[in-house]
């Protein structure tokens, strides 16, 4: 077995530098982890559905799209700054520092809570074979499990979320088999006939706009395709490899996503009790394949969310030990938060401190993390579209080693998705106003900060990362 490479000690002239262990592969398998498609189809599609019913393929059609737009973005961004720090490391560089100080908030609040999020639904599917579980402690355990296994080596995470995935991708073929082996509708239907249920019982045929509003959640579906790019310091040859990822795991998110959903609405026996039904996913599988599979997927399903939260840890670790390498708290925290494993050569205390927020966050209502969630991501996507106009205006960008097609299309037409989904918002007192309201917030904070601490100590210093020899991958 080869010896691990061995990095230089950090200086003042060279920051810390991550161990460059992964190639496009093991890179795709951990960013489709974090995706985690089953989890979207268990727990995201059913809201998709209720909303827009049989035009949920629509949405999700639309959705993917509006991903393709996305993931151009991030590609060529991602290939000019192939960054451990992502998406705040790339704003910093071509819009500014102060807007890219801002995503660095809105993405470190997100990423910590959005853990807690995906854990709790741990209890829920451990919920069908295990009765009387607490999900609260269940979701602490499974972000504390998922905080040890992250500090081990990037390859053995590859490996373990790569494992992780077969059998999340597994339960979606089963369900789709379900559905397409029982096929009780024509496909013609789904698009020019799509019907959502009626008040009490019974479908009535479903609007556009019903099925448009729905779109804006479908996007979020699909979110975390772009996420490869913190692993940018970890990746062999990553102007090119990183972009291949993106679109790559795009790709195989939409099919993995759209094709059960369709399967389902295809192939559920009777669309009044789906469309009703508190549990689509339940009743669909149990009576399409009985009850001990129901069981057996179910605990697939638990599987895919643990080995999200294991993916988004990793995300996660890497954000917070970049912030500690450009210098965004005190020296002490900053020294601590770039410390690196002497054996496995991750950022293990970053690791750590994620973890035990996260857990803590578990705790917290569900409702209240969503609402802290929800719109953040509109505004960083956002920020992403403005900043590759950008940097093809300043030439910030003239080095990347993707370029994406059609430019400046797919900035402009994601740009218009994100706005709209902003109206959505904006029209829904319960999450989306809210969610709006606290975006803001943590904007107008992470301004004050910039102004009254960073710039005061002199300004906020990106650090770049060390440069690799060029490698075939």
């Amino acid at each position: 077995m080869a010896a691990p490479e061995v990095r230089p000690p950090a200086t003042a002239d060279r920051p810390p530098a991550l161990h460059r262990g992964l190639r496009t592969v093991g890179a795709l398998l951990i960013v489709l982890s974090a995706v985690t498609p089953a989890s979207s189809v268990f727990i995201i599609a059913p809201g998709v559905i209720t909303q827009a019913g049989t035009g949920a393929f629509l949405t999700f059609a639309a959705a993917g799209v509006v991903g393709i737009f996305m993931a151009f973005v991030y590609a060529e961004l991602s290939s000019a700054y192939p960054l451990t720090g992502g998406e705040y490391a790339i704003v910093g560089r071509t819009l500014g520092r102060m807007p890219g100080f801002v995503v660095l908030g809105l993405i470190l609040i997100t990423q910590l809570l959005i853990l807690a999020v995906i854990a709790l639904g741990v209890g829920t599917y451990l919920g069908v074979v295990v009765d009387g579980l607490n999900g609260p402690v269940v979701a602490a355990v499974t972000v504390a499990a998922a905080t040890v296994i992250a500090i081990f080596d990037i390859k053995v995470n590859a490996v373990v979320t790569g494992i992780f995935l077969a059998i999340e991708m597994i339960a979606l073929l089963v369900l789709s088999a379900l559905g397409f082996l029982h096929v009780e509708r024509p496909f013609t239907d789904l698009i020019a006939h799509p019907v959502v249920a009626a008040d009490g019982s019974g479908v009535t045929a479903a609007s556009a706009g019903l099925i448009a509003a729905a779109t804006a959640v479908a996007i979020f579906a699909y979110n975390g395709y772009g996420s490869a790019v913190y692993f940018g310091e970890e990746t062999h040859n990553a102007q090119k490899a990183i972009a291949r990822t993106i679109l790559w795991a795009l790709g195989i998110t939409v099919a993995a996503e759209l094709i059960p959903v369709t399967a389902v609405l295809l192939g559920a026996p009777d669309l009044d009790t789906l469309l009703h039904s508190d549990s689509m996913m339940e009743y669909f599988i149990t009576e399409r394949g009985g009850a001990t599979l129901n069981k057996v997927i179910s605990l697939a399903i638990a599987l895919a969310i643990l080995n999200a939260v294991i993916a988004i840890m990793l995300l996660t670790a890497r954000l917070i030990f970049s912030s500690g390498r450009d210098g965004t708290w005190s020296p002490r925290v900053d020294r601590a938060l770039t410390t690196l494993h002497p054996r496995f050569g991750t950022p293990w205390i970053a690791t750590i401190i994620g973890g035990v927020l996260s857990a803590a966050a578990c705790f917290l209502e569900e409702k209240f993390l969503l609402v802290v969630t929800g719109t953040s991501l509109v505004f960083v996507y956002g920020a992403l579209c403005l900043a590759v106009i950008a940097g093809r205006r300043n030439g910030t960008t003239a080095h990347a080693g993707y370029r994406m097609p059609w430019f400046p299309v797919a900035p402009v037409a994601a740009l218009l998705a994100l706005v709209y989904v902003i109206y959505q918002n904006a029209k829904d007192p319960e999450v989306g106003r809210p969610s709006l309201f606290v975006a803001l917030g943590v904007i107008a904070a992470a301004c004050a900060y910039f102004a009254l601490v960073l710039r005061r100590r002199g300004g906020w210093h990106l650090q770049d990362a060390a440069e690799e020899e060029p490698a075939d991958d």
